[in-house]
């Protein structure tokens, strides 16, 4: 099989082709790539520690402050201090983060309905149960080489 047909390669296109159809289809929003997750997240719990973000993204905490500081100056999100720890710095979505974050949600639900509109719920099925296979053997990859 030639590097063309990997089946890596065939994932990372379609992950990249996947990833730019909703940075367009969210930038109306002032969302820029790789934010959607933060506003999934906060919309889902709102108030999260940057820590405890940074570490349910997979993402160092430099990382995490960088996107922070964007989205506050854009009114998506807002820090305020922690009532019982003044050291811990919350995360909070504003009004048009909220409406960000619907959005974002909004364009993903579609693209997910166009991604697989030609599989048969079957084919759904197993293609969920394939990639859940493949985040397994990855995660027990990875945790190997942590072990080492």
């Amino acid at each position: 099989m030639s590097h063309d047909d990997s089946l890596t390669r065939l994932m990372r296109h379609v992950l990249k082709l996947h990833r730019h159809s909703v940075d367009l289809m969210i930038q109306k929003y002032d969302v820029f790539p790789g934010q959607p997750p933060l506003l999934m997240r906060l919309s889902e719990r709102d108030g999260q520690s940057q820590k405890e973000l940074a570490d349910s993204m997979l993402i160092k905490p430099p990382t995490l402050t960088v996107m922070i500081n964007r989205m506050e100056k854009t009114g998506l999100v807002e820090r305020k201090p922690d009532p019982d720890d003044q050291r811990v710095s919350r995360v909070y979505l504003t009004g048009k983060g909220r409406q960000a974050a619907a959005g974002v949600r909004e364009a993903l639900q579609v693209l997910e309905a166009k991604c697989f509109e030609h599989f048969s719920p079957e084919e759904k099925m197993l293609f969920r149960r394939l990639l859940w296979q493949v985040r397994d053997d990855l995660e027990t990859f990875q945790r190997h080489f942590k072990d080492e």
